[in-house]
Formats: structure tokens, sequence, C-alpha cells
């Protein structure tokens, strides 16, 4: 009972900061507002585990913006549910530009594949920059006897459905849903062996414990070049310069296949459009930068910038590309 009254308590408590926040607004002209901003610490919630791209790119950026704004820019990893409560969380934030979600590809997955999200990924949000995307990779283990996407497929339709093994960093990732498009394009079945961290999956494919996954190709590419599994094609639209002897599956005749993981910023539904603009302004001058490019092609990150109207179609697209590949796979996890 104390619990549900202190909840009670902590949403009006919002709803009255919410509302003064909004008046406030109304009162004055949008150059004071990002004149204004940052009035004091701004936090960047990453949504995703240390370590991962999107975590990366933002402790890269947090200082910089630091130094532009002269305020503390603190990243802050808030992980489980498959990436939904770091979101949740922003979405709740007073929408004064104070709290950024460094979004992910799981941002958009998630919209696909559950209906049940505490947020309205359509409405909650705010976009403010597609920073960067990764291309994914589609990898099989040395004892797959297939050096290409062609042999690879004739291979699989010799075997009984159901037969071979690939693997994903869990149901509903990326990963996964690839695998599954690339199944519904090519009439073949495989048996999905879902792990919790990519790193099991390569651990496991390099030991020949499952045969094939797509994987962010970055995070293969040492393992490729060392010859402990070959790479058979890369989701993009252009082949890679790590690897240019590998073609896209794009240019395999697969014209669905050309998706990448991706990295934006987004802002709680109801952030001024002055704020929105500073941040996207703000975000873009980074990304010109010599050492932030060095940084994102070793990551191997293509960078993108422009306005949040990009974000805003892509983000769309990709909801709608996964809810359609989710719906043809009966894959709901509500």
């Amino acid at each position: 009972m104390a619990l549900a009254i202190s909840a009670d308590l902590k949403r009006r408590s919002r709803r009255r900061s919410l509302v003064a926040w909004l008046s406030c607004c109304m009162l004055l002209p949008p150059v004071a507002l990002a004149a204004g901003y940052p009035q004091h610490m701004v936090k960047i919630i990453i949504p995703a585990s240390a370590g991962t791209t999107g975590d990366l790119i933002a402790r890269l950026m947090a200082p910089k913006l630091a130094q532009r704004w002269g305020v503390p820019v603190v990243v802050d990893n808030k992980v489980g549910a498959g990436g939904s409560i770091g979101m949740d969380f922003v979405a709740k934030e007073l929408p004064d530009g104070h709290t950024l979600l460094m979004s992910i590809t799981a941002f958009s997955t998630l919209a696909a594949v559950r209906s049940n999200l505490p947020y309205d990924p359509a409405t909650a949000f705010a976009p403010v920059a597609l920073v960067g995307k990764s291309p994914l990779a589609l990898i099989v283990s040395n004892d797959v006897p297939a050096a290409s996407v062609g042999e690879f497929l004739g291979y699989l339709r010799k075997l009984p459905p159901g037969k071979f093994n690939y693997a994903s960093p869990g149901v509903g990732s990326v990963h996964h849903l690839t695998m599954e498009l690339f199944q519904q394009e090519n009439g073949v079945k495989m048996t999905h062996v879902p792990y919790r961290a990519t790193s099991s999956v390569l651990n496991d494919l390099a030991a020949g414990q499952v045969q094939a996954s797509f994987v962010v190709l970055q995070t293969a590419a040492s393992l490729v070049r060392s010859g402990k599994m070959r790479m058979l094609a890369v989701v993009a639209d252009d082949r890679v310069p790590q690897f240019p002897n590998v073609p896209t599956l794009s240019e395999l005749g697969m014209k669905k296949m050309v998706l990448e993981t991706w990295v934006g910023v987004h802002a709680p539904a109801g952030t001024p459009p002055a704020i929105i603009d500073k941040v996207n302004a703000d975000v873009n001058d980074l990304l010109r930068l010599p050492d932030v490019q060095a940084a994102f092609d070793q990551m191997g990150v293509a960078s993108v910038g422009g306005s949040p109207a990009i974000l805003n179609d892509w983000v769309r697209r990709e909801i709608a590309t996964w809810r359609d590949v989710a719906a043809r796979a009966g894959l709901a996890l509500d």
C-alpha cells in the first residue's frame, strides 16, 4: 500500500513539474530557450551494457559536449528487458533536454516484436540525430562446407528443414530478425539457438557448436581475419573497405537485405524544438571532428548526422520492416 502511494505521489509530482516546465516554455521565445540550455548536468542514458557500440559512442561524445556546454555530461547505463528499461526511463523524464537517450537498434526491434512496452515508441520520444550505422555480416563456422552465399543456400536446401542451427544474442534481437528475413527471402528453414550475449555466440561459432549467425561486422572482424570463422556476406548498401572481396546480400539479389545496426539520439517527447535543434547542431559538429571520425572508423561505424527528420524516417522504416518480418515468422514476445 505504501509503495502504491509513493508511486502515485511521484507521478503527481512529475505532472506538476511538467506543467510548470511547459508553462515556462510558452512564455520564452525559442532563441531564449536554446541560449539558456543547458542549465545544469545533462544525462545520456544508454539502454545497453558498457562496451557496446552505443556506450562507446556516448562516452566518446560526452566530454566533448560537456566542453561545449559548460556543464557535466554523464553517461548512465540502464540495462534490462532488452533495452526497454532505459528507454522507459527517458520517456518519463522531464522534456527539458537534460536527459537524452542514446538510442540503439533495439529501439526499433522492440517496437516490432512487443506490444506491451511501458512506453509508446511512436509518441514517447522526439528524434534528435542519427549518429551512425554499422553493417551486419553473415558468419558461418569453419565446419560449414560453403565459401559463398550460393554454396551456403545450396547446402541448406539439401538438409531437412530445421536441421541446421543458427545463433543470435537473444530472441527478437536484430541478429535474430535479420536471420528470419534471410530465411524468408530464400525459402530455407533453420533452428534458432538464442544466447545471452554476442561474445557467447562468437565463442560457440569458433568452436563449431553452432553453425551460423548474423553479427555486427566489426565484432567478428578479427576472428574472420584469424581464420576462426568465415564471412560470406555483409548486410549494407555497399561493400565494406575492410573486406572488399565480401559481397553484399543486396548485390546477390536480396534487395530487402539492406539493414544495419544504428545509434541515434532521442529526447523525451515535448522537448522544445529550439533545444532539439541545438543538440542536433552540436552532435553534427562533433561528427565532423577528425578524432571522432577516426574513432568511428576503428569501431566500424559510418557517421550519418543530418536533421532530426532523418532519424525519424529511419526509425519508422525500421519498425515497419521488423514488424513485417516478425509477423511472417509468427514472433511475438508479449
